[in-house]
């Protein structure tokens, strides 16, 4: 049997809890997690002593981590602003790297951690699970075959009715980078991106709104702190594609609307459309229209949707995430999420707080665009 990876976990928190521990511990036959690190040293030994095994060692300093020789792969969990540097120190140590979502809070950390990763020679991917829900590899199966031709038109869509998370660092501007726009819109934009095939944005226009922070009653996960409420509750995009495909992207932890969906997208294209219905806890629905034998038909092929990652039950495609990650470090191919394509999502989402800030076109220089292998 080939030796087992040796994973070190960087950040012991929420998301390392509720998706990547519980899913490497399903994967015992790959991998083996050897270090835990956090900066609360007691999160750290609560992960090593659920997760670990005698041998593994605690760290508060992810230096210290990386000085581990035996360490092959890091799984960086951390709030976003800290992506880059960890990255970065992470593949000049020698390590693959899975870094959580987004990449980073701006494109200039995300093209330092893409020159890093290009330099290391090892393997790299961002924390994109929902790609792996199988109405969305249905749906990506369908656009591979062509199936709803030219897609010239999309939506991607990330909006709670009321649904802000009360826990780690979710409502600090300096940590996270923003608010919903960076937490989950940044899935819906990744999985529309992927559909369409499509990495070349050359304009965004973009709205940004703080008009909920005080309007805490009836919250999914209990009232928040309108005091230390520092990011947005809702932003808007429009982003046009260098082939003029158009893309309007929602995202909002708290919007007045009974239309809420989450990690969904909705295509048109020229020979049929698409959208993924999905939400907090609800299985994945996906829906096909076209024209058929000179009428109007709706499909819906029967597919079994994953949720959400707010509880340990949730590591479904958390399994799949890491398996697929993790044999493709063992056998040298391409992970299903490149860098390449986590970085144009930065570029978008960071583009559109750039525009509603300024009020502007934002344009963006594909010449400049990341060349997709």
């Amino acid at each position: 049997m080939a030796k087992k990876l040796r994973i070190g976990i960087i950040g012991c928190g929420g998301i390392a809890n509720q998706k990547h521990l519980p899913s490497l511990a399903e994967l015992s036959d790959l991998s083996e997690v050897v270090g835990f690190c956090d900066v609360i040293v007691e999160r750290a030994i609560e992960a090593k002593e659920k997760y670990g095994s005698d041998d593994s060692k605690i760290y508060s300093d992810y230096h210290e981590l990386l000085k581990d020789e035996s360490i092959d792969v890091v799984y960086i969990l951390t709030p976003n602003n800290s992506h880059c540097p960890i990255t970065v120190a992470a593949f000049e140590a020698g390590k693959h790297v899975l870094c959580e979502k987004p990449m980073a809070a701006t494109s200039e950390d995300a093209k330092k951690m893409l020159d890093a990763w290009k330099k290391s020679g090892k393997k790299f991917t961002i924390g994109y699970q929902n790609r792996l829900r199988r109405e969305v590899q249905t749906l990506r199966k369908a656009c591979d075959e062509d199936a709803l031709g030219e897609i010239y038109f999309a939506k991607a869509h990330a909006v709670r009715r009321k649904a802000v998370p009360t826990w780690g660092v979710f409502q600090d501007k300096e940590a996270q980078g923003g608010g919903p726009l960076i937490d989950i819109g940044t899935h819906a934009l990744d999985l529309t991106l992927w559909m369409m095939g499509n990495y070349k944005p050359v304009s965004v226009t973009g709205s940004v709104f703080h008009k909920m922070a005080d309007q805490v009653d009836g919250n999914l996960f209990g009232p928040w702190d309108p005091n230390t409420f520092e990011v947005e509750d809702s932003a808007f995009g429009f982003i046009k594609m260098e082939n003029g495909a158009t893309i309007f992207l929602e995202s909002s932890w708290v919007l007045n609307t009974t239309d809420a969906k989450e990690a969904a997208t909705t295509l048109c294209g020229t020979k049929a459309g698409a959208e993924i219905i999905h939400g907090m806890g609800k299985p994945g629905r996906l829906v096909i229209n076209k024209s058929e034998y000179g009428e109007l038909v709706t499909q819906e092929p029967t597919t079994i949707g994953g949720v959400d990652f707010f509880d340990a039950s949730a590591a479904g495609v958390g399994v799949q995430e890491s398996k697929q990650w993790l044999k493709a470090i063992i056998n040298d191919t391409d992970p299903l999420v490149k860098p390449e394509e986590a970085f144009v999502v930065t570029q978008i989402l960071e583009a559109i707080y750039k525009a509603a800030e300024t009020g502007e076109t934002i344009q963006l220089n594909t010449d400049e665009a990341v060349t997709l292998s």
